[in-house]
């Protein structure tokens, strides 16, 4: 039974702590609240960052998770622009990192999500460099755009993964010139493989985006702070205004690893060790979204997942395990893209290697298809592009983990749902 006189600290102040927070009040638990925030902007979604917010067409106000007054009628005691450097596990307390102040936890939830990796190459200090995580990095990075579009400049980006080529498709959206440098041989080569891979090369190249693959950036040039070029390890010299680094993102573990919790290896994506309810090893205190690396019965493998919908989800199910509630983790894994006219939502988990097929359902050549990443006969993941009200039955496919008639799973005439 929970306390009401027990104290829940969160720490971290994106989607998945402040879904915890709300879900922590819904749930009726009426103990002291406190969700720590190292931005100064109140908790808001990630998304509109690389999307609508990005390409202007959604107000700033639209990205925010609740309305800032929502805190306060809800009794969530909200510390914006501070840090927690310290957790003492014996004490159970947490340390600000500004003046030291301690707060004393019964349960504590780490949500602090992920941090860009950075380019270690020389000229990353110049005023042209970006990156994009944080609302702040949008709103430069907007009116880098647009200057960029309004004076014909030219963006480099490092990295075609999402943010990558979503950002692209933004600033052709604007009128820049770009070129993405990419050292793998198509764009999204560990999510979708080399098949799907190509779909989004040949969407940005229509549009008037220059990829480079097989090379990386190895000195970003510059002169009185500002960024002339960008040179790559094949010798070549492309011009350059501005520069992206999206080159992924590392889980911002930090905290926990000087708890002494159990951490992930790094070679598989890291995070904090949890198990299907999200408690790390300190059954005391939990982990959810970007850092959180959680056990998949379905998968058969730990996964740290770096989308919306986890921490959407993540942050609801550890307040639920905090209150004690039987609140098994195990959504299947979804995300979604919009670039240009293309819409694309994508359900499960199938990086290259883990699958023995790929089978096209649709006109791939129209981009008006449902992909499926099949092993075995069993549907390990499922991309629908300009295809609609899928999602469901494309997870349904892939939670049934049976064999699957291939031929009826290419057939549009044949529902989803029968397959099942």
């Amino acid at each position: 039974m929970v306390d009401a006189d027990q104290t829940f600290v969160i720490v971290g102040g994106g989607l998945a702590g402040a879904k915890a927070a709300e879900t922590l009040r819904a749930e009726g638990f009426s103990g002291r609240v406190i969700l720590i925030c190292d931005e100064r902007d109140h908790p808001y979604e990630r998304p509109p960052l690389s999307k609508g917010y990005l390409l202007g067409k959604a107000e700033r106000d639209s990205v925010f998770v609740h309305e800032p007054a929502w805190y306060a009628q809800h009794d969530i005691e909200l510390h914006l622009g501070q840090t927690v450097d310290r957790i003492d596990r014996a004490a159970k307390t947490v340390r600000f990192g500004d003046d030291g102040t301690l707060v004393r936890y019964d349960k504590l939830l780490l949500a602090t999500g992920a941090e860009p990796r950075r380019l270690d190459i020389p000229g990353t200090d110049l005023a042209g460099v970006h990156h994009l995580r944080r609302l702040a990095h949008a709103e430069r990075l907007k009116g880098v755009l647009a200057a960029l579009g309004r004076d014909n400049g030219h963006l480099v980006i490092a990295g075609a993964g999402w943010i990558g080529l979503e950002v692209a498709a933004a600033a052709r959206t604007y009128g820049a010139e770009v070129t993405v440098i990419e050292h793998g041989q198509t764009p999204l080569h560990s999510v979708l493989g080399p098949e799907l891979g190509n779909v989004f090369a040949q969407l940005h190249e229509e549009h008037g985006v220059r990829f480079r693959f097989g090379v990386r950036l190895t000195e970003i040039v510059g002169q009185d702070g500002m960024v002339l070029a960008a040179r790559t390890d094949d010798g070549e010299e492309h011009p350059a205004h501005d520069v992206l680094a999206a080159i992924g993102a590392a889980p911002r573990v930090g905290l926990a690893e000087a708890a002494g919790l159990e951490l992930a290896d790094r070679a598989r994506g890291g995070g904090i060790v949890v198990d299907e309810r999200l408690r790390t090893s300190d059954p005391d205190i939990y982990a959810a979204g970007d850092v959180a690396a959680f056990p998949h019965a379905l998968f058969d493998t730990r996964l740290r997942v770096e989308h919306w919908a986890n921490a959407l989800n993540g942050g609801p199910a550890a307040a639920r395990s905090m209150l004690g509630q039987d609140a098994v983790y195990d959504r299947v894994p979804y995300f979604f893209t919009d670039q240009y006219d293309l819409g694309m939502e994508y359900s499960g988990w199938a990086p290259p290697g883990s699958y023995d097929q790929v089978v096209i359902r649709g006109d791939a050549g129209k981009r008006e298809f449902i992909a499926f990443w099949v092993k075995e006969g069993r549907v390990l993941a499922g991309m629908n592009v300009n295809v609609w009200d899928v999602t469901e039955p494309i997870q349904k496919l892939i939670r049934s983990a049976g064999p699957v008639d291939l031929d009826a799973l290419a057939d549009p005439h044949v529902p989803l749902e029968s397959l099942a």
